[in-house]
């Protein structure tokens, strides 16, 4: 029947008043907004990249470096495998294109050399249940006694996998850190990485974030080197560039003391005697206890922090430093004092990134989508409009009132929810709007077979509502199933279509049923028409 109860139509006026208040905020400037009063909402629609403008990046995997940082690990694990009691004697250990190979000379222990070199072909998990696992590296070892790792092409695949979950995660906490909103980081195949940052400001400094490893080491120095002077390297030791002057090296212990790893926070400060920006650490409880022992042996001895290949500073332990906590200091500025401790709380990432493509999307082409989305929304809404009421008469502007209540409600949930809005967005608000008025439709026409069939005005009314419903329900669940299909298996653009979609058909079956229904309820109730009026 069209008579609704008293708590219906409460709930029906609110969920539209609610709807349009958390919309109107949408229409004024943040200025604005701020001078309004508290209980008022004052949350805004978050603009997705093609709107706000922003910083597009797409990075890759730089296999090459990682493979070869890892054969490395590789050849420094050999080594100490072998030299553990009792000793099994070797030659020839080193990296052969992607792979490590040595030699042993004790045959008689070729047995026990090939079983502990077998644990080094480090197992990798694969599947979701982690129920099978790939070798990382395949090992072949001669009757000669050559022994030869290579990279096992699924092990490969999967630690690159690997790495690139691991550097989402540590991107996300880098860029969030920044302050920017809704970013959008993303898997792009096995080794892609799209990074999409609305609202930067500096799509420099953001790629100078996201693509630094910020591997942080701590090193003894065993001396320095400057320009022109040749100096080889003693065993376990290597020679890092001092990022201040390129004229300077310092030779440090290969094995570093501490890494990146034990920081447990980093924050930018000012130096309280020089009023120089710094970079203040504090260290987890293992950190601690290793960085107290190591500057107790090593007081008056400088140690090099080193990141990324660099050294960064390179103070002189005065004396031992038992507090857990430290500072960097190195010709900072407040902004790469600020990047710095940013990077450090954020962690490493497990490989090198190269950036692939690259694109920066200005404010004034976000505005003009924006504008253009705006002005297809007002030339849908008047031209559905002008349909509904010349086909369908008084019922038709009945229709339009509820359509505008969807507009209103459906901006309202994408505010309330946080939803990033972007120009497919813009599109599904577009298309939910024809698909608003469609529930319309199938109810009017409905109405006018019952009013041909001689039913009574009352009667026409209230069965073209019922008969429309199951209809009306089974459409919008289908287009809903291929929005949250779209949702599941797109990216992207996608799925801010799919989101606007979804919001849109669940509030269109809101308004064009309830809304509409309430809207005739009312008129017959006031009007008490001798016809139905299509």
């Amino acid at each position: 029947m069209l008579h609704f109860p008293r708590w219906q139509v409460v709930l029906i006026v609110l969920v539209v008043l609610g709807g349009f208040l958390a919309c109107i905020p949408n229409f004024f400037s943040r200025e604005q907004l701020a001078a309004w009063p508290n209980f008022l909402p004052k949350k805004q629609i978050v603009l997705g990249l093609d709107l706000q403008g922003g910083a597009y990046l797409l990075y890759e995997v730089d296999r090459t470096d990682y493979v070869q940082k890892r054969l490395k690990t590789l050849v420094s694990d050999v080594r100490k495998t072998l030299l553990q009691e009792p000793r099994i004697g070797y030659t020839g250990l080193s990296i052969q294109g992607e792979g490590v190979q040595l030699r042993i000379r004790d045959l008689d222990k070729l047995a026990d050399a090939q079983k502990r070199l077998e644990a080094l072909r480090n197992p990798l998990a694969s599947g979701l249940l982690g129920g099978t696992s790939v070798n990382e590296f395949d090992l072949t070892v001669g009757s000669d006694g050559l022994a030869k790792f290579t990279y096992s092409p699924a092990g490969l695949q999967q630690r690159v996998r690997g790495i690139v979950a691991q550097a989402i995660e540590v991107i996300d906490r880098r860029i969030n850190a920044l302050g920017t909103t809704e970013p959008s980081i993303q898997r792009q195949g096995d080794d892609r990485i799209l990074v999409e940052a609305p609202g930067v400001g500096d799509p420099a400094r953001l790629k100078a974030l996201v693509g630094q490893t910020a591997q942080l080491t701590f090193h003894l120095v065993q001396g320095t080197v400057t320009a022109g002077q040749t100096q080889e390297p003693k065993p376990g030791t290597i020679t890092v560039k001092s990022k201040d002057d390129p004229n300077l090296s310092y030779v440090v212990d290969e094995i570093p003391l501490m890494t990146g790893e034990d920081l447990t926070d980093a924050q930018a400060a000012f130096d309280s005697r020089t009023n120089e920006p710094i970079v203040n650490f504090r260290l987890s409880s293992a950190g601690a206890s290793k960085f107290a022992d190591v500057t107790t042996k090593n007081v008056g001895r400088p140690f090099a922090i080193v990141l990324d290949n660099e050294v960064i500073s390179a103070p002189v332990i005065r004396e031992p430093i038992i507090q857990g906590s430290g500072q960097i200091s190195g010709n900072f500025s407040v902004q790469s004092a600020n990047d710095l401790a940013i990077l450090l709380r954020a962690g490493s990432l497990p490989a090198k990134l190269t950036i692939v493509e690259e694109r920066t999307i200005g404010p004034s082409l976000g505005a003009d989508s924006i504008r253009a989305g705006v002005i297809a929304s007002i030339v849908a809404t008047v031209a559905i409009a002008g349909f509904m009421i010349l086909c369908y008469g008084l019922l038709g502007v009945f229709a339009v009132l509820a359509l505008i209540a969807n507009n209103f409600l459906m901006l309202g949930i994408l505010t309330l929810l946080g939803a990033t809005l972007t120009l497919p967005g813009i599109a599904g608000i577009v298309l939910t709007m024809g698909m608003a008025v469609d529930a319309n439709v199938l109810i009017y026409e409905r109405m006018r077979e019952e009013a041909h069939a001689g039913r009574s005005t009352i009667a026409a009314l209230d069965t073209g509502f019922r008969k429309a419903f199951a209809t009306i329900i089974d459409s919008h669940l289908t287009a809903l199933i291929a929005a949250i299909a779209l949702f599941w298996v797109g990216s992207g653009p996608i799925r801010g279509f799919a989101v606007t979609l979804s919001i849109g058909i669940i509030s269109t079956l809101f308004t064009a049923y309830l809304v509409t229904r309430l809207i005739v309820s009312i008129w017959v109730q006031v009007a008490r028409p001798k016809a139905v009026p299509l």
